[in-house]
């Protein structure tokens, strides 16, 4: 539809024969929806995850406003229960990325996988282009909830047409020069690492985005 107005507002104004430079491409608004590995915990300004992601698309040429919609130790049930309101109407693109907490918590995947389910099946309803970033269970935990757990991102991706990228913390995962002290969150170091390696999946969102 945004890609239609603007493609309008054009023709319109080479038939008056006026200057199409006025017309400017509207930015599309990406919402971060997840939890304290995305909202930057114990992180300074600029250096979490949408921060650093509106940078780098910025610098590839994107009219992009990224909005950080993360909730430190925020379940699967906390984004559903915010998700209106952390979303709003006019939002383009959503990634989503929880889960950790529930699997941390031994919380059951079955209520991981419905929560998930009905966020991403509410977005896509909405017409809102959707990326689920994946999680993985930590395999202390043992292989039948690894097994139940691991799954469910791609398995809600598939089911709802939205794009999937398998594992958020792909590359900084178990590094302990990319991580705090904790051995959980990422650094600014981290993030950067984490930003590059989703930036191609994300410029796919866009175009998602840009094209309904």
């Amino acid at each position: 539809m945004r890609t239609n107005l603007y493609q309008f507002v054009i023709l319109f104004l080479l038939a008056l024969g006026l200057p199409t430079t006025v017309a400017a491409a509207e930015a599309l608004k990406l919402v971060v929806l997840g939890d304290s590995l995305s909202a930057g915990y114990q992180l300074a300004p600029g250096e979490g995850f949408p921060s650093q992601l509106q940078k780098a698309l910025s610098e590839k040429g994107y009219a992009i406003e990224v909005v950080n919609a993360g909730v430190s130790g925020d379940t699967s049930s906390g984004g559903l229960g915010r998700l209106d309101w952390s979303v709003g109407p006019d939002a383009d693109a959503v990634i989503v990325e929880l889960g950790a907490n529930d699997m941390l918590r031994g919380i059951a995947p079955e209520l991981t996988r419905e929560n998930l389910t009905e966020i991403v099946s509410r977005l896509r309803e909405r017409g809102v282009a959707v990326l689920v970033a994946g999680m993985l269970a930590q395999r202390n935990l043992g292989d039948e909830y690894a097994e139940a757990f691991d799954p469910i991102y791609a398995d809600v991706a598939a089911a709802h047409d939205a794009l999937l990228y398998p594992f958020f913390l792909e590359g900084v995962a178990l590094n302990p020069e990319l991580n705090l002290p904790d051995g959980m969150h990422p650094t600014g170091e981290g993030v950067s690492v984490i930003v590059q390696n989703m930036l191609p999946k994300v410029e796919e969102l866009l175009k998602r985005a840009g094209s309904s």
